[in-house]
């Protein structure tokens, strides 16, 4: 017996479910769009039941709260941020975050269905069927990258400032970071920024962090509560902090182990290293301005 097992919700509401998402997509369709009067009317009607309007003359507060217009993100603060690419993801960024704070984001069978809609029109690159369940968040969304049957579980938290790209059928458990910038130890501003890369295949266990910069190769897995800090080769099994390797996989049925030919994670081109601002053009070496402890 498989561990998914195919659930259905009531005829009339999946119904109205899809019409729902066939209207969302056509409108985020449409290059003309006002994407934040879309965001704000759409959340009037979702929590409020009454149009954007109404409630602005009822209530102007809760009303700049739906209203792109009128909140900020942490992102837009960054200096590496592109403003510009930002604007046209930040309303259904905000859609989908407070969308999950209702019961349609709440439940995995609309949640997911309205993330899958929104993906496309947020990400760099989106494959067939991803699922993303509730409270994920993201530093930019516009610096992602997805293969296929990707599956985010809840409060993962993905920081594509410098970029991530993330492999086919790869699965990232509840409450895993992914880094894809770092901060200097002795000048917080200077940010170097790290293109991030996860294979296909990965399953990234309960409360592990990868940091920045790394590259986790086809079919590894990293456990629960580990810290990546160094690339892990395909097919390894990774725990502890830092992550290390401490057994691989039997795959007698890998076509590259077979041919001893580097699988395409290894293949991946991988964005070189950045300053996120441009006050800090040099690169330091590792430890540079500190000393051992104890010496």
């Amino acid at each position: 017996m498989p561990w998914l097992l195919p659930r259905e919700i009531a005829p009339l509401h999946q119904k109205a479910l899809d019409r729902y998402l066939g209207s969302l997509t056509e409108r985020l369709s449409d290059p003309n769009v006002d994407r934040n009067a879309l965001v704000r009317e759409e959340l009037a009607r979702l929590l409020y039941g009454r149009p954007y309007e109404e409630l602005l003359e009822a209530n102007p507060l809760a009303a700049m709260g739906l209203d792109p217009e009128g909140i900020t993100f942490e992102a837009e603060y960054y200096a590496a941020t592109d403003l510009e690419k930002f604007r046209r993801v930040k309303p259904l960024l905000w859609f989908w975050k407070v969308l999950d704070l209702t019961p349609l984001g709440q439940s995995v069978h609309s949640g997911v269905a309205i993330r899958r809609a929104l993906a496309p029109f947020i990400f760099k690159r989106v494959g067939k069927n991803p699922k993303f369940f509730q409270n994920v968040e993201f530093s930019v969304g516009y610096n992602l990258e997805l293969g296929d049957d990707v599956v985010v579980h809840r409060y993962v938290f993905l920081d594509d400032i410098g970029g991530i790209k993330i492999g086919d059928r790869t699965s990232l458990s509840d409450y895993v970071n992914v880094y894809s910038h770092t901060h200097h130890v002795l000048a917080s501003p200077d940010v170097t920024l790290k293109e991030t890369i996860i294979g296909s295949g990965v399953r990234i266990t309960y409360h592990a962090t990868v940091l920045a910069g790394v590259r986790i190769g086809d079919d590894a897995m990293v456990g629960t509560g580990a810290i990546v800090t160094k690339d892990i080769p395909p097919h390894a099994i990774a725990l502890g902090i830092p992550a290390r390797p401490v057994r691989y996989k039997v795959r007698h049925d890998c076509p590259y182990c077979r041919k001893g030919e580097p699988h395409p994670s290894d293949l991946v081109p991988k964005l070189p290293d950045r300053k996120g601002n441009p006050d800090y053009p040099d690169f330091l070496p590792p430890g540079f301005g500190t000393r051992e402890a104890g010496s």
